[in-house]
């Protein structure tokens, strides 16, 4: 058996180690650190639910404001529609009066106007009727008077019994489809957009205005039906890259004149606004069609695409311009305008007068733009003007000095230092020296570009020697009609390589300088 200790014999007492009180408080810190990071912890995650929470609170708030808002606008709509309904009956009313009135007093039956109020009397009487087709024909045939049935048509169509359906049934001869077959003349496209949106001031309800359309739900659908067939017949066209832009405006105008923009084909309309930007209504129509969130990626795919002045016009109707400046944009049109030009000058497959013409109607087209495109921003503080217009006065003035004719008249000869005219010859002011109809032969004009050849035996007597008042001009060779041709021996042995006869009227030979674009 083991021994007991003595509860009084005194034993040794062993004090902790330094490694022991070390360890202790390496645990001691890895708790408090512990504890500190599980409090960030959910310090963090209080403050993201309470955040939340916040976001959740506005929301509701939000959807509470807009589902009453909803619900007044609701209201507004329910208790407004008796009377809505019956100022359209009123209206319609008036205007069967005012028809039955027209068919008994036909006051000009040939359809001849001579101001703006005889083409609004027509007009009204032509909606009166609901002669759709007519009216069509009176429209058509009235381009030049654009802005004054732009200002007559709305007037004229809050006069017919159903407006919608009457520019439905006018416009039908060319949209969807053109219907005229071989008698396919000038484009009508440019009407159908007049009378698209000459139609939206006519259609709002005159109590709550634009937030509703009086459309009969029968012509609102053939407004659908009419925009699936164009969409429809965008194969047949070639895609949307062949697609004219007048029909793709009209196709747009009826979308938003309608009422009819689907979600779905969000990725469509932009592909056309972009495909025909160059259009000035076509920024607006881009917000109409619901485009809005994608205007900035669309304006940087047009200067992407070279077509810069068409990103400018978007930046200003959108008010984006602070995100893209309009001068760099002009800046970077011009040069790319330059670079163009130059390229056509350098293509070995471009040669002659018709290549610089193309060159200088380019870079005179891109500097007339910009120059209008300053002017209708009011630019001219940060992009002066001076320097665009003097460049496009040298190119006039280039343009204009091309354009003159090389030929001399028949009877007169040239000098040779400067290329003025000579006094005629002997031969031509004695009374019996011939006269011939026809041009000079080119061997009896010595060229200033090349060097005289060595005179061969003539096949016929030698004039006398030139008087010393020549010079060093070509003298005259009279000869008579009895000679011999001639070409006949003229000049033996030497190369007959001359330019055109037009080319010696100059001192210089006719060449074109490519000085347009150093």
């Amino acid at each position: 058996m083991g021994s007991i200790p003595d509860p009084g014999e005194v034993t040794e007492v062993t004090s902790p180690s330094f490694d022991e009180f070390q360890r202790q408080t390496s645990l001691m810190t890895s708790c408090t650190l512990l504890w500190k990071e599980l409090s960030d912890h959910f310090s963090c995650l209080e403050q993201d639910l309470m955040r939340k929470s916040e976001a959740l609170k506005r929301k509701i708030q939000a959807l509470d404001h807009e589902t009453k808002a909803s619900l007044e606008s609701l209201k507004k709509r329910e208790v407004t529609i008796n009377g809505s309904v019956e100022i359209t009956l009123d209206r319609v009313e008036e205007h069967a009066k005012a028809a039955l009135k027209s068919l008994e007093e036909d006051e000009n039956p040939d359809g001849e106007v001579d101001d703006g109020d005889g083409m609004l009397t027509l007009l009204k009487s032509l909606c009166w009727k609901m002669e759709a087709r007519e009216f069509w024909k009176f429209v058509t045939a009235r381009k030049k008077e654009i802005d004054v049935l732009r200002e007559k048509i709305p007037e004229a169509l809050a006069e017919c019994v159903d407006p919608a359906r009457f520019v439905l049934e006018a416009i039908s001869e060319v949209f969807p489809v053109d219907k005229r077959g071989t008698e396919r003349g000038n484009d009508l496209g440019w009407a159908c957009v007049l009378m698209l949106e000459s139609l939206i001031p006519v259609m709002v309800d005159p109590l709550i205005g634009k937030s509703r359309l009086l459309v009969t739900p029968s012509v609102k659908e053939r407004a659908k039906k009419i925009a699936d067939t164009w969409k429809a017949s965008l194969e047949e066209r070639g895609g949307i890259e062949n697609v004219k832009t007048p029909d793709v405006h009209t196709f747009l105008q009826h979308l938003v004149t309608f009422g009819i923009v689907k979600k779905e084909d969000l990725q469509l309309y932009r592909k056309l606004v972009v495909g025909s930007a160059w259009r000035k209504q076509m920024p607006k129509l881009a917000l109409s069609l619901g485009l809005g969130d994608e205007l900035p990626d669309m304006i940087k795919e047009l200067i992407s695409r070279g077509q810069q002045l068409d990103a400018v016009h978007f930046s200003y109707e959108v008010g984006l311009v602070d995100r893209f400046p309009p001068v760099p944009l002009l800046k970077a049109f011009l040069r790319d305008a330059k670079k163009a030009a130059a390229s056509i000058l350098e293509d070995p497959n471009n040669t002659g007068r018709a290549a610089q013409q193309l060159a200088v109607r380019k870079e005179q087209s891109a500097l007339r733009a910009v120059i209008k495109c300053i002017e209708e921003y009011k630019l001219e503080s940060k992009f002066p003007l001076e320097n665009l217009k003097k460049r496009l006065e040298q190119l006039e003035k280039g343009k204009t000095e091309k354009k003159r004719p090389a030929a001399v008249p028949a009877n007169k000869r040239t000098r040779a230092s400067n290329g003025g005219p000579m006094p005629p010859a002997k031969a031509g002011r004695s009374t019996n020296a011939y006269v011939s109809s026809f041009p000079s032969p080119p061997t009896y004009m010595r060229s200033p570009s090349h060097a005289q050849y060595p005179a061969a035996v003539p096949p016929y007597p030698s004039p006398p020697a030139p008087p010393a008042v020549y010079g060093n001009r070509s003298p005259p060779y009279p000869y008579s009609p009895e000679a011999a041709p001639p070409f006949a021996g003229a000049y033996p042995g030497a190369p007959m390589n001359y330019p055109a006869y037009g080319g010696y009227c100059n001192a210089i030979a006719p060449a074109y300088q490519q000085a347009y674009y150093r």
